[in-house]
């Protein structure tokens, strides 16, 4: 199976967004999908490399997924990190070893750009937890929090919010 990576740039967008909403399906997001939201994201990744990086992945000329790099900095760490952001195959490519050689592709790529660890948040129940496990990454005692910074999403009651000048509507 001759398995690439590419960079994503901006012409990639659509086709990224296609597959963004595809993820939704398999493990949604905290807040709601909301298309331009999604969307206006990825542009501003795709347009800023000191933010990370997108590369879809390829299974001869078909576009099978995709895996996100966003960076980070922590004195714990010692430096900067990257976080797998996003990470997508689509079902009929999975169980063929493509998830494996996607994390050492971005393990590589992280160690090239400078990063010394990789981190990655992954649900509970997640059926990629153990591929996780296999490839490296390790559980910490720890809790993941998050504190938004402007206007909290309304819970799951459908409710809208500003938030950037956008509507975003989170589910609990």
């Amino acid at each position: 199976m001759a398995i690439a990576f590419h960079l994503a740039h901006p012409e990639s967008l659509a086709e990224l967004v296609a597959m963004m909403k595809e993820l939704q399906a398999d493990d949604p997001w905290s807040c709601r999908f909301d298309e331009r939201l999604a969307s206006n994201a990825m542009d501003e990744l795709l347009r800023n490399p000191s933010l990370g990086r997108v590369w879809t992945i390829a299974d001869g000329s078909q576009t099978i997924g995709y895996i996100v790099m966003a960076f980070d900095y922590s004195l714990e760490y010692r430096g900067k990190g990257a976080w797998i952001d996003e990470f997508f195959v689509r079902p009929a490519h999975r169980g063929r070893g493509i998830g494996a050689q996607a994390l050492e592709f971005f393990a590589e790529q992280a160690r090239q750009l400078g990063v010394t660890v990789v981190h990655l948040e992954v649900n509970h129940g997640n059926p990629a937890l153990e591929l996780y496990r296999r490839m490296g990454f390790e559980e910490h005692e720890r809790y993941l929090m998050t504190k938004w910074v402007v206007d909290k999403p309304q819970p799951r009651s459908g409710k809208s919010l500003a938030l950037a000048g956008a509507a975003l509507q989170c589910v609990a």
